[in-house]
């Protein structure tokens, strides 16, 4: 029988939890951010060291044996509570410098963002950013991002939020667009343009079907779920659509129609881990973020 040894390396134990979340040495390895080769050494190391058979082979990847089964939880909690230790020490780092890691959508990151970054570096050369664009939800109880700007309030614990205003949405179309098919003067000429809608996301058919429309996907000329390429589709003619009046403010070319059509806003929350919150370049930068992006959003 081996000798477990009083304390367990980590890193074999990361390898171990990687590989049992993920079903495979590849993924897990991508996950971590190491090799395949290394990670499948690191697990016959730890079942040397345990004398326990953790995974069986399969022909889709691995499969934990009943031992590792048992182990499992014992692993998520090392792992639980070796971040919570992490999120500590960062949490009582009061250097005004380092790293925030910052997500936003993609069209958030793209429009709104890059000029207040700007302003922040002025304001703090030796605070670094790394700015995240992505439209899924990073896990800020995961470290996968600092501060996040979401379109929604996270109903997570241990989660602060703040309600920084609201996005006016509106109804826009290219000056090709209108010259070649006329302007809707109201809300039943405009139902029969050409209109781009969502693809998969349903935002805007639940708001049409809301207000009495007979609305159906197929009702979209162009349907698209990239927030960045629906702009362009509008710019390029394509149709009309809906999206945010303040990502219409660098193209003067754009119409926005008055139709008398009541749109919803977009709520635009910053949120942050509780225990990071008060970290003086979170803080620093949650307040550089709320003074830039106020000036764009309509007051609460």
């Amino acid at each position: 029988m081996a000798i477990i040894p009083d304390t367990l390396d980590w890193s074999l134990i990361r390898a171990f939890l990687g590989v049992a979340e993920t079903g495979s040495l590849s993924a897990a390895a991508r996950r971590i951010g190491t090799s395949q080769p290394t990670l499948g050494r690191q697990i016959r190391q730890l079942e040397k060291n345990l004398d326990l058979a953790l995974f069986t082979r399969q022909p889709r990847g691995l499969a934990l044996t009943e031992a590792g089964l048992a182990l499992l939880p014992q692993a998520r909690r090392m792992a639980d509570a070796l971040r919570a230790i992490a999120l500590t020490a960062a949490g009582r780092n009061d250097a005004l410098q380092g790293t925030v890691r910052l997500t936003a959508s993609t069209v958030v990151a793209q429009t709104l963002l890059p000029p207040i970054i700007a302003q922040i570096r002025q304001a703090e050369p030796q605070i670094q950013i790394e700015l995240v664009a992505s439209d899924s939800s990073d896990n800020l109880l995961y470290r996968e991002a600092d501060i996040a700007l979401r379109m929604y309030r996270s109903t997570q614990l241990d989660i602060v939020t703040r309600h920084l205003g609201d996005l006016r949405l509106g109804v826009f179309a290219a000056p090709s667009y209108l010259e070649r098919c006329g302007t809707p003067e109201n809300i039943e000429c405009l139902l029969q343009h050409d209109l781009i809608g969502y693809d998969c996301n349903d935002l805007i058919l639940r708001h049409m079907r809301s207000l009495g429309w007979p609305a159906t996907r197929e009702m979209f000329a162009v349907r698209c779920d990239s927030q960045t390429a629906y702009l362009e589709l509008i710019r390029a003619g394509c149709g009309i659509g809906f999206t945010q009046a303040n990502l219409m403010v660098d193209s003067p070319d754009m119409v926005e129609l008055e139709l008398g059509l009541e749109l919803p806003r977009l709520p635009l929350w910053l949120a942050a881990l509780q225990v990071m919150r008060s970290t003086p370049r979170i803080k620093r930068i949650w307040d550089l973020l709320a003074e830039g992006l106020s000036p764009r959003l309509i007051p609460i």
